[in-house]
């Protein structure tokens, strides 16, 4: 039995169709957000087929939604979307520069480059893209990308999270934050590639990151183990970074950190 598509609308202006592919071997698996910015409506549609072929074959089920350009597609972008199949060359803004902008505002989705050229895969690292489909794109090319999409992404929305960042929602991947600090009520992100301000409590944002093996160090410093280099005194090195362990905190922090190199810390279920 073929997939089931829903169409939902066919409307004008950036929007210019969402599907709901369905199989009817679904059962109850999450239905996923698949964005395609794609500025040929022919490369568009050999997607959405692709997809709707996926689909059948493994009992899936994902809303599709098509973009003309990265421009409006990132234009009140929600960080809704597993993966984000984006052209190179469009009108506007070109889909590297799309995709820059996107790991801005959401680290997690998994972005699949579609291009009639292969010279981009260096910039490709720069973005975490997946990987690369070039056109004319094979089916059998397209499931193996979309498959480790898939993958990559559950991997990275399990150890997720999501802050309020200049009137919207940024997507934060844990595996890549090093550290939270706060200085005057505003809390910095320190990811591995740049550093996200926004206002907030340390209090709440260390509840939030508990269960991710987050400790604190002081009163200002929440610091993820994975990139605890070492300890010196009353110093703690993250990445290249030497932050301050307090007094009171000492022990505490000591024997946490400890546990969770032992393996009964930074487990997340």
């Amino acid at each position: 039995m073929p997939p089931l598509f829903d169409v939902c609308i066919d409307i004008d202006g950036p929007l210019w169709y969402n599907y709901i592919i369905k199989s009817d071997r679904t059962g109850d698996k999450a239905m996923k957000n698949i964005a395609i910015v794609e500025d040929e409506k022919g490369a568009a549609e050999t997607l959405r087929d692709y997809i709707a072929k996926y689909a059948e074959e493994n009992g899936q089920q994902f809303n599709v939604v098509r973009f003309k350009n990265a421009a409006d597609f990132l234009e009140d972008y929600k960080a809704i979307y597993a993966v984000v199949f984006m052209d190179i060359q469009m009108p506007k803004m070109n889909g590297m520069d799309g995709a820059m902008e996107l790991r801005k505002i959401d680290k997690t989705a998994s972005v699949i480059f579609i291009t009639n050229l292969v010279q981009y895969a260096q910039k490709g690292y720069e973005v975490d893209a997946v990987g690369f489909l070039v056109k004319p794109v094979s089916y059998f090319d397209f499931a193996l990308k979309f498959r480790k999409a898939l993958d990559v992404y559950v991997m990275n929305e399990e150890r997720s999270i999501t802050v309020k960042y200049r009137g919207g929602m940024c997507r934060i991947s844990t595996d890549k934050l090093m550290y939270v600090e706060i200085i005057a009520h505003r809390l910095y992100y320190h990811l591995i590639d740049e550093d996200i301000e926004i206002t907030g409590v340390l209090s709440g944002v260390e509840k939030e990151l508990a269960s991710y093996g987050f400790l604190r160090c002081n009163k200002c410093y929440l610091v993820n183990p994975k990139f605890i280099v070492g300890v010196k005194g009353s110093d703690v090195r993250v990445g290249n970074r030497d932050l301050q362990i307090s007094r009171p905190r000492r022990a505490a922090f000591l024997s946490e950190l400890a546990a969770w190199y032992a393996g009964q810390g930074g487990r997340h279920d």
